[in-house]
């Protein structure tokens, strides 16, 4: 879960050492205080991004209170400003309050009346900032699987992302099963020139080799058994568009070879014809492994491999970016809420403890389909595991298969058979653990 951090104040008073007393009274309330004599020198550090509350004197030289405000008001006007007012100056106060500024103190002032005052000010600018969160991720949601996150490591993403989208450069996108590669494919192609053109994906794991090429390549009638009309295959539909090859690690030898053409010439040979027809491609590949490493790479070639690896973007888990966890169950309550016209229930502490313990091995996805369980009331799924030094033996060894099974599900992308196989039990036996662990499949499928 995300802990709340030190709301910032920034403080202007040209009375240096009223300046001076007034930072100490609020650091010693808990605030981190960035003092300012002069508003000029102030207004550099304040922009929409400003997570606190601004605390200023009224009569200043300069650039006063009255006009700092109402530069501030241009900037955000849902920044909380607090003015500091003599008795001559409680009128204006009263007229800055009715266009929007926070509160005025007047001087001499209480220390406890203005650290309340500013208490209050910053839970109203985290509650707003909070909400702006949570409309970007609105924004930013595509599917089931939104690119949510403030953590440094998803604005990177994003800035990343937004950087290579409009340059046609292919790109290999690396991540965990559920970790939202389709969506990083989606948003290259939404926010690029090809927005227009179709965004056309394909999962490599999913189709076996005898048709994997007609549907890549496409066919002309008669090409082989069974193809009985001409087909267009989705490399030449996504001409003008994206391309998106899922799996791609799980592209059998044959097809790969050809790949590696279209991907050189820019064009396509159907199955059944000589005909080569050019192509405006731009693919987005994605992979479970590390496909520069030879180890995981396996049988999928390394010169496709560096084809491919124009730019490679690499989405975190989610267990290492543990500080979106709160951020993403929210939206995803509240999706679900609105889906099945319930309110979002109050969350008890095992809930809360659960979203900081947990692994996540699915992913964003295996945490979506939590909090749609979680809204749902289904109170089996909301057990939460105590730390593996508490409870009896047999408990303990309750929870570390129960860890035991999720971690194996989300190395398999929940492949039934191949969890079953890592695991060396019998299928019903895996079953019946799955319905005594609480444990739904489903959130580590691909």
């Amino acid at each position: 879960m995300t802990h709340q951090s030190v709301a910032p104040v920034i403080l202007i008073d040209d009375d240096r050492d009223l300046l001076k007393a007034t930072a100490q009274t609020l650091e010693l309330a808990g605030f981190a205080v960035s003092a300012f004599s002069m508003a000029s020198k102030a207004l550099d550090g304040i922009d929409s991004d400003f997570a606190g509350v601004v605390v200023s004197d009224i009569r200043m030289p300069e650039i006063d209170g009255l006009q700092l405000f109402d530069r501030i008001l241009r900037l955000d006007p849902d920044i909380p400003v607090i003015l500091i007012t003599g008795h001559g100056d409680v009128p204006m106060a009263v007229k800055a309050i009715k266009d929007g500024a926070y509160d005025f103190i007047t001087k001499p002032f209480a220390a406890d009346g203005l650290t309340q005052s500013v208490r209050r000010a910053a839970e109203k600018r985290r509650l707003t900032m909070e909400n702006r969160a949570l409309r970007e991720a609105g924004e930013l949601a595509q599917d089931s699987l939104p690119l949510i996150g403030q953590t440094p490591a998803m604005e990177r993403l994003r800035h990343t992302l937004r950087q290579i989208a409009d340059t046609d450069v292919d790109v290999l996108v690396t991540g965990e099963t559920g970790s939202g590669k389709e969506v990083v494919a989606g948003l290259l192609h939404r926010w690029s020139r090809r927005a227009k053109g179709n965004f056309v994906a394909l999962n490599c794991g999913t189709l076996p080799e005898t048709v994997i090429e007609s549907e890549l390549f496409g066919h002309e009638a008669g090409a082989f058994t069974g193809a009985q009309k001409k087909r267009i295959g989705r490399v030449e539909h996504s001409s003008g568009g994206t391309l998106f090859l899922d799996e791609i690690e799980s592209m059998p030898a044959s097809t790969q070879v050809r790949m590696l053409r279209v991907l050189e010439m820019r064009e396509v040979m159907p199955l059944g014809t000589n005909d080569v027809r050019p192509v405006d491609l731009r693919v987005v590949a994605a992979a479970k492994v590390d496909l520069g490493d030879p180890r995981q790479r396996g049988n999928f070639r390394e010169d496709l491999y560096y084809r491919l690896n124009v730019v490679t973007v690499s989405i975190p888990p989610l267990r290492e970016r543990r500080d979106d966890i709160a951020l993403l169950f929210g939206y995803f309550a509240e999706r679900a809420a609105a889906r099945f016209r319930r309110p979002v229930p109050a969350g008890p502490a095992s809930v809360h403890r659960y979203l900081d313990e947990h692994d996540w091995p699915g992913n964003v996805r295996e945490l979506a389909h939590f909090a749609e369980r979680f809204v749902l009331g289904v109170e089996q799924e909301m057990r939460t595991l105590p730390s593996d030094a508490a409870g009896s033996l047999p408990e303990r060894l309750e929870r570390y298969e129960a860890e035991i099974i999720r971690e194996t599900l989300g190395r398999n992308g929940g492949d039934v058979r191949r969890t079953v196989e890592a695991l060396g039990i019998p299928r019903k036996t895996f079953y019946d653990k799955l319905q005594r662990h609480g444990i739904v499949r489903g959130d580590f499928s691909k």
